[in-house]
């Protein structure tokens, strides 16, 4: 082998790194029941063995992926709501990251969504997304309080869903820019909330006596 070739290769990411990116592009790009895995083999130019020995089967390399597409997720969500110091705007800046995320050249839609399609309970396209759903409803929870709304639950719950549906909007319709809309009615509803809080002007004052 020239040592040219020698060198190239011993500069390649290693096997789990090659894998876990053509897991990436092909599950995302065309579904993680639709690729098998002999096609994320040849993408990522590995022998059989190196698959098996790193991961043990395709659906730990279904964990693997979703788990790190999470990860990215967790950390652009966390990073938007870093930059801002109102509660009120770390609360909305989540919308900031969904217009952020569906801009990117090749967006498909959720990539948890379209894992569990037709996923059977206990496969990690099942359980990753439902896990990822529930750190994001406790993280909207955090925010709704600390913004001061007097039922966190109600108002994480509500966000979640415009959160929701516009990812349905956005990989479904196409509209790209229904962030906006989102964020206006996360607005309202924020406002809303608030403006139900209890104020001590309300309580009755005690007529004079005399």
């Amino acid at each position: 082998m020239p040592s040219n070739v020698a060198r190239a290769r011993s500069r390649r990411p290693p096997p789990r790194e090659r894998l876990l990116k053509a897991a990436d592009e092909l599950f995302y790009s065309e579904g993680v029941h639709s690729v098998g895995i002999d096609r994320v083999i040849e993408r990522a130019d590995v022998a059989r063995a190196s698959l098996y020995s790193t991961f043990g089967s395709k659906d730990e390399l279904i964990r693997a992926y979703l788990e790190n597409r999470m990860e990215i997720s967790k950390a652009r969500l966390r990073a938007a709501v870093e930059a801002h110091a109102d509660p009120r705007q770390r609360l909305l800046s989540v919308f900031g990251v969904q217009a952020a995320v569906f801009a990117r050249p090749g967006y498909q839609g959720c990539p948890f969504n379209r894992a569990t399609a037709e996923a059977q309970p206990g496969s990690a396209a099942y359980e990753v997304p439902r896990a990822y759903r529930g750190w994001l409803r406790d993280f909207l929870r955090e925010l709704a309080a600390a913004a001061g709304a007097p039922d966190p639950d109600l108002l994480a719950s509500q966000i979640h869903l415009l959160y929701d549906g516009a990812m349905l909007a956005a990989s479904l319709d196409g509209n790209a820019g229904i962030t906006a809309a989102s964020r206006t009615a996360a607005e309202a509803l924020l406002d809303a909330a608030l403006a139900s809080r209890p104020s001590g002007r309300h309580r009755k004052e005690p007529v004079a006596s005399g």
